[in-house]
């Protein structure tokens, strides 16, 4: 399960790093949501405002984050976007203390986290294959999902004692000190040790070049197809879980939060099941994970009672993890190495850059037609897509034949580029 960490200092080191860092990431969402709404006496609207501007960036620049990866060091551009989500935190955290907080604050300092971001992610996704190498990634990609999402559990906890005993502005300075683990862990790893991937010269077009690259590769097409319509419409939990929670079963924040907490230990589960395949991940095992997703959000949304409604997001959540951990390791094991970047910067996009798209319509459905339908349709939609990018796989043949064969093995074309 841990064959990675065994294997490489540089990870273990990007690891420690990281799960530090990320339980101060969960803390600072949840000391920022709860700072918006006491500088605006509780507008939902203010709140959504600031979600939307940290994504922002995602859809108007995801792109060039992948451009950036593939000309410079990756552990360099890490380390600059690192310190600057430092700093961003640094400065809200001294607003707040001071007493000089207002939510325009906020909103900028916001939209230049998602900024940082845009850069970090292509980055950092395509840093791990040069810790670890192309044998040990799929378990270094589960094991980085499982650090996510133990931070889920641990960080929104820590941030609501602290917030209850000192007040927002000291979370978001313990955040900023947080990054102080990321930069020390990359700041010694041996670089002898790394197998850096060949840096792209600057020239016109490059973004096009991934653009066009991507739209040649059939197989890497499918995945993404699959990965951006599941994404978008099945994966918002956030809203339709508070609001069934709220508004079906009539359960107050703290059940709200169990039923989180429900969740990222599924997803934990799932990253950790994860991490002990000893091969890299297949198409069948990409559309089994989206199908038991589909599946089983639908019937999590018809669950009668509360508690039956908890019990079945635990196994939501490890076919989630196992969808996202399997499409992860796939697009990168599946691309040049000097396309890298720019491919995972299309499959962030793709995976993050939509959900404000999808939310607003989920949300909108879940209002207009009830809570249990928001969360059934986003299961439904996932199934569907599900079976339409099977048949889309092999178009010449029948669904059944199709499906019969993606499951048994990959696609007739670009079979060794997926498997």
């Amino acid at each position: 399960m841990f064959r990675a960490l065994r294997r490489s200092r540089n990870y273990r080191l990007f690891t420690t790093g990281q799960i530090v860092s990320n339980v101060g990431t969960w803390m600072q969402k949840v000391a920022q949501d709860w700072l918006v709404l006491e500088l605006t006496h509780g507008s939902g609207t203010a709140l959504g405002i600031t979600t939307g501007l940290q994504f922002l960036p995602l859809l108007l620049f995801g792109l060039w984050g992948g451009v950036i990866a593939d000309r410079y060091s990756k552990r360099r551009i890490l380390m600059l976007t690192q310190m600057v989500m430092g700093s961003l935190a640094l400065i809200l955290g001294l607003l707040v203390v001071t007493g000089n907080a207002q939510v325009w604050h906020v909103y900028v300092l916001a939209f230049a986290l998602g900024m940082a971001t845009v850069i970090d992610n292509p980055a950092r996704q395509a840093f791990v294959v040069e810790m670890v190498g192309r044998r040990d990634l799929p378990n270094a990609v589960a094991l980085n999902s499982a650090s996510f999402n133990g931070a889920r559990l641990l960080g929104p906890a820590v941030a609501g004692v602290l917030i209850a005993l000192l007040g927002t502005g000291p979370v978001f300075l313990l955040n900023a000190a947080s990054f102080v683990a990321v930069l020390l862990g990359l700041r010694a790893m041996r670089e002898g040790e790394l197998v850096p991937s060949e840096k792209v010269k600057r020239a016109k077009g490059q973004m096009r070049e991934g653009l066009s690259y991507v739209r040649g590769r059939r197989d890497l097409v499918i995945v993404l197809m699959l990965v951006g319509i599941v994404a978008t419409f099945g994966m918002n939990f956030q809203i339709t879980v508070a609001l069934v929670a709220r508004e079906v079963f009539h359960t107050g924040a703290s059940s709200f939060g169990l039923a989180s907490s429900m969740l990222a230990a599924g997803a934990l589960t799932g990253a950790l099941l994860a991490a002990r395949r000893a091969t890299r991940p297949r198409l069948s095992l990409l559309l089994w994970a989206a199908l038991a997703f589909g599946v089983l959000e639908i019937i999590t949304g018809l669950m009668p009672t509360y508690w039956s409604f908890l019990a079945l997001l635990v196994p939501t959540g490890i076919a989630m993890m196992t969808f996202t951990t399997a499409a992860n390791a796939t697009m990168q094991l599946s691309v040049a190495p000097e396309m890298r970047g720019r491919v995972m910067g299309l499959y962030m996009f793709v995976f993050l850059g939509t959900n404000p798209l999808g939310a607003p319509l989920v949300g909108w459905t879940a209002e207009r037609f009830g809570p249990r339908f928001g969360i059934v349709l986003g299961g439904a939609i996932a199934l569907t897509a599900t079976l339409a990018v099977a048949a889309v796989a092999a178009p010449r043949g029948s669904l059944r034949p199709t499906l019969a064969r993606l499951l048994r093995r990959e696609p007739a074309e670009g079979a060794g580029t997926v498997s």
